[in-house]
């Protein structure tokens, strides 16, 4: 299999147009049009987008937030972690690992993850080592979270029966 190499992506208007191939596969809960024009807007240098090229054509991407300890509901003890949202790849390019590449490039900062994953996706985060957090609605908003965490750090209130 070839090294894939994931990147960050430029806040710039090229960027957009590439994000537009992805609306046309995607739906509006993967749209990243929105946020990519707000972080133009605000000049943001420290993109919070990262994507695998195959080619010159961007085959899969995933935005990356980091979240301050003190707003953590999620881990033992609060701690920073990253919010992975919106992790797609195009049809033509699934099956060569890009999703894993991307869950294994977010794995590398090992700060504890937490995800909301779509429809018929939570196999995959599973396979990644995702855990189902127990669903508070105060904090969840009608979101069904999913959590992964380093060794050594717990997550609070997962789901542990199937």
């Amino acid at each position: 299999m070839e090294n894939i190499k994931v990147e960050r992506l430029l806040v710039n208007y090229k960027t957009l147009e590439k994000f537009k191939k992805f609306k046309e596969y995607g739906n509006q809960e993967l749209s990243m049009l929105e946020d990519l024009q707000s972080n133009i807007v605000e000049n943001d240098s420290e993109s919070p987008f990262f994507g695998i090229y195959y080619g010159n054509a961007l085959a899969a991407r995933m935005s990356l937030y980091k979240v301050k300890a003190k707003y953590d509901k999620y881990f033992e003890p609060p701690q920073d972690y990253l919010e992975l949202w919106k992790l797609e790849v195009l049809p033509d390019y699934r099956g060569n690992n890009y999703g894993k590449a991307l869950v294994d490039f977010a794995k590398s900062y090992n700060l504890p993850i937490k995800t909301n994953p779509r429809i018929n996706s939570h196999g995959f985060w599973e396979k990644m080592g995702f855990q189902k957090a127990k669903y508070e609605m105060e904090r969840d908003f009608g979101q069904n979270p999913m959590i992964w965490a380093p060794e050594g750090i717990s997550e609070k209130n997962i789901i542990t029966e199937k």
